[in-house]
């Protein structure tokens, strides 16, 4: 990465609303409430908390510090640290791997989102009206389809390859000045709406007052992973945000804002939710269809008004979704500049029609490639399953261990305390939580996986 103008952010604000905006996407809108919901609300939501500010709040620190102080992407920065080992470099590549599964995902289920934003403007999700088989029918249909949900998916990647393009402060910070208050007042204006509906207090309860009774080993697994998930962390891509924080910016704050930012929309989400769920009589603990299969019949519950929510709704959804698969595809354009030398439009153009063709196959193994399955799965939901379940605890416990017991305390130390300037007395607990806490965590949910 060079040190240009455009390859850094203007100020801490734009690195913290870049960074959140990298952390909030579809993890905080789609998938934390259903998760939430299918793991009993409030004591969910406390186990979440704990896990993100403790657990995921020092991953990205660490990644913050890996970053400014290289300003490589993981490929390059672990061998420069520990340069008596190369062999960490493997980890960085692993990331990379990961970040482009991701992605190819990410691709697919932003074209679904992007399908319903039109499909809500168009009276089309109306419609349908506030009958489940119908609603559930439709997505079911389209998701099955092949050309539908891929003319979403292309046009998504094209508008986030576009923001790539415009580079760091022209294109990721701008995008994300803008997107990140918008996301947030719309967030809030459904908040509203959602508690003024009748019975919207039962739904409220539900996400906020904790019953500990629902809660067991595979809930408090989902919140560990949810919360690595959530913020990012665990594949690098905070590692190359790190190396566009200004050198001047205290690291501990700014992971403190992300982190908290964070949590806050996840909870504002699970609040515009929740309420109009249980307002209509529907249930939350519905799984990954809630927002695709419930939410509809819940809008389409609401009368004339309804539709206008819905609109809101999915605007929200694919602002979420686009602010996240911007850092995904930034980190594998990075990567491609950095081992290629090739410019920063080419990189893009290329990082985008690869993860695209293969978010193709993801989205007709749906449809017509069903037939291919693969220990009883299709493509798309093994490639989850990998990506989620393996490959993303995987490599964060490789960085947490290179970062706890191979890179240099003085280096950390250095990095945290802005070269002198900033009084560090975390550091030993951070270094504790990094050898010990978040390792073994990791470990626990990598062998549950396998269980």
């Amino acid at each position: 990465m060079t040190s240009a103008n455009n390859n850094t952010f203007s100020s801490n604000l734009g690195a913290i609303l870049a960074a959140v905006g990298s952390a909030v996407g579809l993890g905080n809108v789609w998938r934390f409430p259903y998760i939430c919901g299918k793991y009993g609300g409030g004591a969910f939501l406390l186990i979440y908390l704990l896990f993100v500010f403790l657990l995921g709040g020092t991953m990205m620190m660490a990644e913050f510090i890996m970053g400014r102080h290289t300003h490589h992407t993981p490929s390059q920065a672990l061998p420069m640290l520990a340069p008596q080992h190369k062999g960490w470099r493997f980890v960085g590549h692993f990331g990379v791997l990961v970040t482009f599964v991701t992605l190819s995902l990410y691709w697919v289920i932003s074209g679904w989102t992007t399908s319903y934003l039109t499909d809500a403007a168009t009276g089309t999700l109306t419609h349908l009206g506030a009958t489940t088989d119908a609603v559930t029918n439709y997505f079911n249909s389209f998701a099955s389809s092949t050309w539908h949900p891929l003319v979403f998916l292309l046009v998504f990647g094209l508008i986030a390859m576009a923001v790539i393009m415009g580079g760091v402060r022209n294109g990721i910070e701008a995008v994300s000045k803008i997107l990140m208050p918008l996301l947030v007042l719309l967030l809030l204006a459904l908040c509203v709406y959602a508690l003024s509906m009748p019975g919207s207090a039962k739904g409220l309860s539900y996400l906020l007052l904790p019953d500990f009774s629902k809660i067991n080993a595979e809930a408090v697994l989902a919140a560990l992973g949810q919360a690595l998930f959530s913020l990012s962390v665990g594949i690098g891509m905070m590692i190359v945000y790190g190396g566009y924080i200004p050198n001047e910016d205290n690291l501990l704050k700014t992971t403190i804002w992300i982190t908290l930012s964070d949590s806050i929309i996840a909870i504002l989400s699970g609040i515009a939710i929740f309420p109009a769920v249980f307002s209509c009589g529907m249930e939350p603990a519905e799984g990954a269809g809630l927002v695709f299969k419930v939410l509809p019949v819940v809008f389409n519950s609401m009368g004339a008004v309804g539709q206008y929510v819905s609109i809101a709704f999915f605007l929200l959804l694919v602002m979420a979704a686009l602010t996240s698969a911007i850092s995904l595809l930034e980190f594998l354009c990075v990567w491609l500049t950095e081992v290629s030398g090739i410019r920063r439009p080419l990189s893009a153009i290329i990082c985008t029609a690869a993860s695209l063709a293969v978010a193709v196959v993801l989205s007709l193994s749906n449809g017509i490639l069903g037939h291919i399955t693969i220990m009883g799965r299709n493509l798309f939901d093994l490639t989850d399953l990998l990506s989620g379940t393996y490959m993303f605890p995987l490599c964060a416990l490789g960085l947490c261990i290179f970062f706890g017991w191979e890179m240099s305390p003085d280096d950390i130390r250095d990095e945290l305390s802005n070269h002198g300037t900033l009084r560090i007395p975390y550091y030993p607990a951070l270094m504790f939580l990094i050898r010990y806490i978040v390792p073994l965590a990791l470990i626990v949910v990598i062998v549950s996986g396998m269980l």
